[in-house]
């Protein structure tokens, strides 16, 4: 039995998985009332140059928009934003939004993306954090020559801006509870690497302590106090201990919340409910695990798949993705394809950390199951992307080239 296809839809979230979403409809055919909720007043903008290009000033924020103006109209929507979600009832079809406007549907696509986690003292002036436009420039205008910054959290996030801000001459602490920076999702080679290229650009790297309090003075943020006791001076603080799916206005719901919008293989939460990008959790079958990725690659490829399966639910496909991420650090590329997390190996297997330029190889049981290279040529990394859609083995990929392994 054929679905009946919906004449109205809403895109709640209008990031890179949402305004992907919405042009992916229009170009299947869709000609229906279309709805993108964007909580910000911005039209949909690009996040990960936010903690590089934008902070160091190399863009401007005209830059970092995904689309033109023109092509915008072209899609023909209805564009709600800076009014995020308030609730959704699927029993009505209907979503509220935080001024009280009902949004009734046929078809809904959630790609809210995450918000920051925050410590109580997120509030004290001199204290930030960095997901929207407007984070990037306030801590922008901040950051100068002779400034002192303490980042709080060595995860890629506050790597990336640690970076960006020696780039820009001041005086950076990063602060890590870890032993190793990164070490549970790329491993403990790669994570004593980059810790290296952070102490190497003159970053003051403190391993193995937690924050216990923020120092201040005069109304606002004068340092960072440590677990061991030890006060760190500073001018700004960014908070950048990870991240939480928005998913506080589907309460009540009846949607499965556990660390983000539970799917299913097609990226389907309800009936007529698909859900994408940073938060959404759904069962890959190609590493048979389910997983919640927060890289903009997989937002636009899951605003594409929830779209079609949406339009489509009779002819759906599963969401198999590789993914992939990237991170820009002082003048280093890293890339990765695959799931690295929860990872039981990782090995070095083309080029020499000690030489700057290194691939490691990720097992999981008896499967490959990622790849990351460092300061190497992507196309080094290409292979290894396609053994891991292949689904090889560990034994098959090591053997030789990956391509081999693939072929053979």
């Amino acid at each position: 039995m054929t679905s009946t296809p919906p004449r109205r839809v809403v895109v709640v979230g209008a990031s890179a998985a949402g305004l992907t979403a919405a042009e992916t409809l229009r170009r299947a055919g869709y000609d229906g009332s279309l709805t993108l909720v964007g909580s910000e007043p911005h039209p949909p903008y690009d996040r990960p140059p936010l903690s590089k290009q934008v902070l160091t000033g190399a863009w401007e924020p005209e830059r970092v928009h995904l689309r033109r103006p023109a092509d915008l109209d072209a899609l023909a929507l209805d564009l709600r934003l800076g009014v995020p979600a308030a609730a959704l009832a699927p029993a009505t079809r209907t979503v509220t939004l935080a001024d009280g406007t009902g949004l009734t549907y046929d078809g809904l696509i959630i790609a809210t993306g995450v918000r920051p986690r925050r410590l109580p003292e997120c509030d004290t002036p001199g204290v930030h954090v960095l997901r929207e436009l407007g984070d990037a420039l306030t801590l922008r205008e901040r950051l100068s020559a002779g400034g002192r910054l303490v980042v709080v959290g060595a995860g890629f996030l506050g790597a990336e801006v640690a970076a960006a801000a020696r780039t820009l001459g001041a005086t950076v602490t990063l602060v890590e509870p870890a032993p190793v920076p990164l070490a549970h999702a790329v491993g403990q080679q790669v994570g004593t690497y980059l810790a290296q290229v952070h102490r190497d650009h003159g970053v003051d790297l403190r391993t193995g302590t937690k924050v216990a309090g923020i120092t201040t003075g005069a109304g606002r943020a004068t340092g960072v106090l440590l677990s061991d006791g030890t006060t760190i001076p500073a001018d700004d603080v960014l908070i950048a201990i990870g991240s939480e799916p928005n998913t506080d206005w589907l309460e009540g719901s009846g949607l499965r919340l556990a660390d983000g919008v539970v799917c299913d293989r097609y990226s389907a939460a309800a009936p007529g409910i698909y859900a994408a990008g940073d938060v959404a959790r759904w069962h890959n079958p190609l590493f048979g695990t389910d997983m919640r990725v927060e890289h903009r690659t997989n937002a636009a490829e899951q605003g594409m798949a929830a779209a079609r399966n949406l339009l489509a639910p009779e002819q759906a496909r599963p969401f198999a993705p590789v993914p992939s991420f990237w991170s820009d650090q002082y003048d280093l590329r890293i890339q990765a394809f695959g799931h690295l997390r929860d990872h039981d190996e990782a090995r070095v297997v083309d080029g020499d950390p000690a030489d700057g330029g290194f691939l490691v190889a990720y097992r999981r049981g008896t499967a490959l199951t990622g790849a990351l290279a460092v300061g190497m040529s992507p196309r080094v990394l290409r292979p290894w992307r396609t053994a891991l859609a292949a689904g090889t083995e560990w034994t098959r990929a090591l053997d030789g080239p990956p391509e081999a392994a693939v072929q053979a």
